[in-house]
């Protein structure tokens, strides 16, 4: 099954909530009006797209129907999909281009994080890159088996210390290894606590000294992952992170288990940091390089 499809069936459950709510309301009107902008408005915010996302996607709306001279409340569908694929345009691909090139991944525990890792290196593997991880968040020993699992299952070498290590001497041994072996890609496991924002700070400034000073030209993402069932708290938690980490990029996991997948909207829009990657199933190769064309292609769907 290609993106396509794979997007299509991962947002069954959120255009089941928010699109058969939409069409709903735009069959209830025989013309356009403020009460039909209101109603729609109303509709996103409950399906996690934010309030101020929300607005603007219903301002520009207004702002097309005028200009279009559009009548038929039924062909705002068709424009509310093309709003939302070019609101969530740009920055989406991630920057790789030197070798190694680096990816710090972080999350709160429970998001999918090592999982998002694993899938990662093994979608990297099959473009024939050669990966390594490393396990740099050593506050948890349960994170550092899980990482190794996904690294045996994607197969790739792994780098790591005991729990209790310090993180950067892990990923300036990651960094280390990844330069002796050749590798194109390195990927961090980094930490994914925010109960203490200055230590968060502080540790993942000190990850990025050792990348600087190991790999001064190297292209580096830094990747939060959040899971879509969360719905406004993954946005919450993504706001605490920029503002903790300079993130580069979110990865949206589980969006195939929730109805909420209109927080890829609230993150992108009311944060303006891109989204990388979504995760819609269970399977190895189920987390997708996000395509905001296929994104809202899939939540506009028609059954």
């Amino acid at each position: 099954m290609g993106f396509f499809g794979k997007i299509g069936q991962g947002l069954k459950k959120t255009r089941d909530s928010l699109m058969n709510s939409v069409s709903s309301v735009l069959k209830g009107f025989t013309r356009i009006d403020d009460e039909l902008f209101e109603e729609l408005e109303e509709i996103l915010v409950m399906g996690d797209v934010g309030a101020n996302t929300a607005s603007r996607i219903c301002q520009q709306l207004r702002d097309e129907v005028k200009q279009q001279g559009i009548t038929d409340p039924m062909e705002i569908r068709t424009l509310m999909q093309k709003i939302v694929s070019r609101m969530l345009e740009g920055g989406q691909e991630l920057t790789l281009t030197t070798k190694p090139s680096v990816i710090l991944v972080i999350g709160v525990n429970g998001v999918g994080k090592t999982t998002t890792i694993g899938k990662m290196a093994a979608n990297f593997k099959a473009q024939g890159k050669k990966v390594i991880l490393g396990a740099a968040d050593t506050f948890r020993a349960a994170a550092i088996e899980q990482l190794e699992v996904w690294a045996d299952r994607a197969g790739v070498d792994i780098v790591k210390h005991g729990q209790g290590a310090d993180p950067a001497a892990v990923v300036f041994d990651t960094v280390s290894a990844a330069k002796a072996r050749g590798a194109d890609i390195v990927i961090c496991d980094t930490a994914g606590r925010l109960h203490n924002k200055k230590n968060l700070m502080d540790e993942l400034a000190k990850i990025g000294r050792v990348i600087d000073r190991e790999l001064p030209d190297a292209d580096k993402e830094i990747l939060l992952v959040v899971d879509a069932t969360t719905g406004q708290n993954a946005v919450n938690q993504a706001r605490e992170f920029k503002s903790a980490a300079g993130i580069t990029g979110i990865v949206l996991t589980k969006l195939d288990g929730t109805a909420r997948g209109g927080v890829v909207l609230a993150i992108r829009e009311d944060l303006q940091v891109p989204v990388k990657f979504v995760g819609v199933g269970e399977g190895i190769d189920d987390l997708q390089p996000f395509d905001p064309a296929a994104f809202a292609a899939g939540l506009f769907e028609e059954e």
